[in-house]
């Protein structure tokens, strides 16, 4: 046993040393230093390049401080660089160098070690190639290839020849090509066909371009009836005249006829090729529309106003070893053996991978998902078996100390950075501490869903951060849907820049039900109007719409315009629903089925994913989903057709779907503070005159303005006008009842006594208030009334 504790505990700790990383004030330390050392060994190679001959006699006494060096770093350059390239590789120690100064940027700017690695196998290989290559002028240019270059091209030539040597350096470059660039020899032909065909082009331009000309000069001596002979190229229009004629101002039959076959020309031309001429000579005279003039000067937010977490992971190797011999123990106590077990460590899940020995069944392991938990006494054990791709079963196991994601570090990352996506959003980091982003324009539409306190008003305020670092106001707006009143509040300082909302009202972020109705039916008029000008533009998407516009292709004078990305957020969904009911649920479902195409995304939120809430209808939409921790596996089966996310830790722990497996990953987090500076500092920009305007609507069931005249009034209106003031509730389902009425002789009812003043506007799901106290003030507003 003693023996067996000691081995544990030397692979303990050699597994320690292995695993040893630098944080990240080590890494700006060492990074700092092999970009300067990089730096300058490239000042020392460069100098020793001119000075080499005369800085010999140092080589000889470096100690000496008598002699002075030429080189531009003095003796430790002379020795270094004489060392590199005289007595190394010659030239080609420039990419050693090259390497050092990059090691020192990817360690100071934390960039991904593995591509590193990369650099620094295939850097290697070229400077042993090159110092080769350079070998053959050794002789004569000592410098080139250097004494390694020298001796290994001596020693190859010797068995090989001279030109098997080059035979198979000739072999060496093209396996880098082959290897390292993927270059292929159908690439290569098609860069040429491309070239040609690019060429090609360019001339055929020029020729347009010279024809054109030509034939604008000509029309101008035809006006003028000039003397000059004109081109045998060009159309010539005074050809047919005679030489005493050319100074009469009057134009001759024959003139006459070349002009109606100019014409006749001209009309004959497709119209198509036309609008593609117009629109080429617009880009090369005005270049492509830009959607950002206006606001040419907007800067994006900077770095710096987010805040860093220090979410950097610290893999604690005996929680580790722990875990994993407690679930090999606990899954032998059930007679179930393991092959193999390994863990990947994330910011706040372990998802530890086993292989189990032939012949167990998958479903025997599931069913030990409590058993494990209580083995680890830790919370949300989750079980994914198999795991989709990989032939292995995952059990993922909360660390003890979690770890933030940092907003910053996620934004900051080059994924996020590099993303060619129409709404990238970066979401947060994975298990194996990837940088997770999606587009939101292929999602089309976002559900989220989780229990009071889980992170969904961080994850919304993640998603619009990430929408406001990567597009400018002129290419997204937001339409912003806040029943709680205070989650989304800071955004209204952006409301000029980013924000969309109806004419004629002062908020733009909205908070009262009845405009919310008003809103989404109004964005299904933007729907129906873009796609009128999608069929008018014969484009499919807004993207083609856009890049034609773009183009110039398309005329503004036919109701043509540049069409933002619109993004509707609504933060609690259920209370919309509780409060309006099939009112809200209509437009969303009509616009989550059509407005994909058009660029409207919805980015709905919910605490209570229960079926009367999150319809059929709405998940049928709604392929995307978010769930935080929620209470039940009623509640998982809800929001993700499947299980699990009763399971979760909560603090931002999530499991992302999109259709197809489930995703667990850690949300990245973003305080109000750093949201107040962001808002902040895109509001203290110049701006837009007002926000974006979406089309009026007016409610069809308002019933303003209806049946003014009074010899139109229902035979029953004044029977249910006392029934109404009666009740004190003003609602067509009571006049249904009391009065044995339809609903749409009920309800034009109901406008009738609107317009006389008897109840009030229409106010969603609920009653319409009741304006007169009771009967004998009935009486008197009637017999005060015109022709009653």
């Amino acid at each position: 046993m003693a023996k067996k504790k000691a081995k544990t505990k030397k692979t303990a700790t050699s597994s320690r040393k292995f695993s040893l990383k630098l944080n990240r004030q080590q890494k700006v330390v060492l990074g700092s230093f092999l970009m300067l050392f990089g730096l300058a060994l490239i000042v020392a190679f460069i100098s020793f390049l001119f000075t080499w001959q005369a800085d010999q006699s140092i080589l000889s006494d470096p100690a000496n401080r008598e002699l002075a060096a030429r080189n531009w770093l003095s003796k430790f350059g002379v020795v270094v660089s004489n060392f590199f390239i005289y007595d190394g590789f010659g030239i080609a120690a420039f990419t050693f160098a090259f390497l050092i100064f990059l090691s020192g940027v990817y360690l100071f700017f934390g960039y991904a070690s593995s591509s590193l690695r990369k650099f620094w196998f295939w850097g290697i290989l070229v400077m042993i190639w090159f110092s080769i290559f350079f070998g053959f002028f050794g002789q004569t240019y000592p410098l080139l290839g250097g004494m390694v270059g020298f001796e290994m091209n001596d020693f190859l030539q010797d068995y090989l020849g001279f030109f098997g040597t080059i035979l198979l350096m000739l072999f060496l470059f093209i396996a880098y090509l082959a290897i390292r660039l993927k270059v292929t020899p159908e690439m290569i032909a098609g860069y040429f066909k491309s070239g040609k065909k690019e060429l090609q082009d360019a001339f055929d331009e020029q020729q347009e371009n010279i024809s054109e000309t030509e034939e604008e000069i000509d029309w101008k001596e035809k006006a003028v009836v000039k003397t000059e002979e004109p081109k045998p190229k060009s159309i010539n229009l005074s050809e047919t005249k005679s030489p005493e004629k050319k100074s009469e101002p009057e134009i001759g039959k024959d003139t006459t006829t070349a002009e109606d076959d100019v014409a006749m020309e001209v009309e004959t031309a497709p119209e198509e090729e036309e609008e593609d001429n117009l629109s080429k000579k617009l880009v090369k005279d005005f270049g492509e529309f830009d959607p950002t003039l206006e606001l040419k000067n907007y800067k994006f937010p900077t770095i710096e106003l987010l805040k860093d977490y220090g979410g950097s992971i610290t893999i604690d190797q005996e929680e580790l070893e722990e875990n994993k011999n407690r679930i090999v123990e606990t899954l032998k106590n059930y007679k179930i053996e393991i092959a193999q077990i390994k863990a990947t460590v994330g910011p706040t899940v372990t998802l530890y991978e086993i292989v189990p020995e032939a012949g167990i069944r998958i479903s025997k392991i599931k069913n030990l998902e409590d058993d494990i938990a209580l083995s680890l006494s830790a919370l949300g054990i989750r079980i994914i078996a198999p795991i989709p791709g990989r032939g292995t079963i995952g059990i993922e196991v909360p660390n003890k100390n979690a770890s933030i994601v940092s907003m910053r570090s996620v934004i900051s990352s080059p994924k996020f950075q590099n993303a060619e996506m129409e709404l990238p959003m970066a979401l947060g980091k994975t298990i194996s501490n990837e940088t997770f982003v999606v587009d939101l324009a292929k999602m089309p539409h976002l559900l989220m869903a989780g229990a009071t306190g889980q992170g969904k008003s961080v994850g919304l305020n993640a998603i619009l951060t990430s929408l406001l670092y990567c597009k400018h106001p002129a290419e997204v707006k937001f339409v912003l849907v806040d029943p709680k009143k205070v989650e989304l509040t800071l955004f209204n300082k952006i409301e000029r820049h980013y924000l969309a909302k109806l004419p004629d009202t002062e908020e733009a972020i909205i908070t009262d039900n009845t405009k919310v109705i008003n809103t989404l039916n109004s964005l299904c008029i933007e729907m129906d109007n873009r796609y009128e000008m999608l069929k008018n533009a014969m484009c499919r998407n807004i993207k083609e719409y856009n890049t034609k516009f773009k183009a110039r292709k398309l005329n503004p004078n036919d109701g043509h315009k540049f069409l933002p990305y619109i993004v509707l957020v609504v933060d609690e969904f259920a209370d919309l629903i509780m409060t309006a009911g099939k009112e809200v649920e209509t437009p969303i479902a009509r616009l989550a089925q059509l407005a994909r195409a058009i660029g409207i995304h919805l980015i709905i939120a919910t605490q209570r994913p229960s079926v009367n809430v999150i319809t059929g209808i709405i998940k049928a939409n709604f392929p995307a989903r978010i769930a935080f921790r929620v209470t039940s596996k009623i509640d998982s089966r809800t929001i993700l057709d499947n299980q699990g996310a009763d399971q979760l830790i909560g603090r931002g722990d999530m499991l992302f779907t999109q259709g197809n497996e489930l995703r667990r990953l850690q949300c990245a987090f973003v305080d109000t503070p750093e949201v107040d500076k962001i808002t902040e500092f895109i509001g203290s920009q110049k701006a837009y005159p007002d926000a974006h305007q979406l089309p009026a609507y007016e409610s069809e069931e308002s019933g303003t303005g209806v049946d003014i005249d009074v010899s139109e009034r229902d035979k029953l209106f004044r029977e249910a006008a006392e029934v109404i003031v009666t009740a004190q509730q003003g609602s067509a389902s009571l006049l249904q009842r009391k009065l044995k009425l339809g609903y749409n002789r009920a309800g034009r009812i109901i406008d009738q006594l609107e317009a006389a003043g008897i109840v009030g506007p229409f106010e969603g799901s609920k009653a319409r208030q009741v304006l007169v106290t009771d009967l004998a003030a009935l009486d008197q507003l009637l017999n005060e009334a015109p022709n009653n």
